[in-house]
């Protein structure tokens, strides 16, 4: 009986990996909208986002860059990843600084809801409201409820 058991197991485990899934970064489904697979079922799925909870992961920031545009205003575009498998809602706000370093009051300087993917990457681009903004500092934060 064990053996049959055994068996039984074996295929259902073999049946659930079968599944055609498209192996892109470029696109994200939630673990919601998906099948499950035998990585990511109702069984595994909250050993691994109380993990990625004990772990602390979240959002990282992996590369800044920035140019002037053609018309003399500071174009900077971020790039980070979700490294946590759930969702995560943050904000953002960008303090424009002048030459001497000092903040250049503006009405764009607000909080900036964002929401990434679980496991996905999430850009943000921004360009200075004035020409005398020569650099700039990026706030980010839990969303607030």
């Amino acid at each position: 009986m064990s053996r049959y058991l055994f068996l039984l197991i074996i295929m259902g485990m073999l049946l659930a990996g079968c599944g055609s899934q498209v192996e892109d970064d470029r696109v994200n489904v939630d673990h919601r909208v998906g099948s499950d697979s035998l990585g990511d079922n109702i069984i595994t799925r909250p050993f691994k986002y109380a993990i990625s909870a004990l772990l602390g992961q979240g959002i990282e920031i992996t590369e800044v860059n920035d140019t002037l545009t053609p018309e003399g205003f500071l174009d900077v575009q971020m790039k980070g990843v979700n490294k946590a498998y759930g969702v995560k809602q943050f904000e953002y706000r960008t303090e424009w600084l002048d030459a001497n370093g000092m903040v250049i009051p503006t009405k764009t300087s607000v909080w900036v809801p964002v929401s990434a993917m679980g496991k996905s990457e999430v850009t943000f681009r921004f360009i200075a409201p004035r020409k005398e903004a020569v650099d700039f500092r990026l706030n980010m934060r839990k969303k607030k409820n």
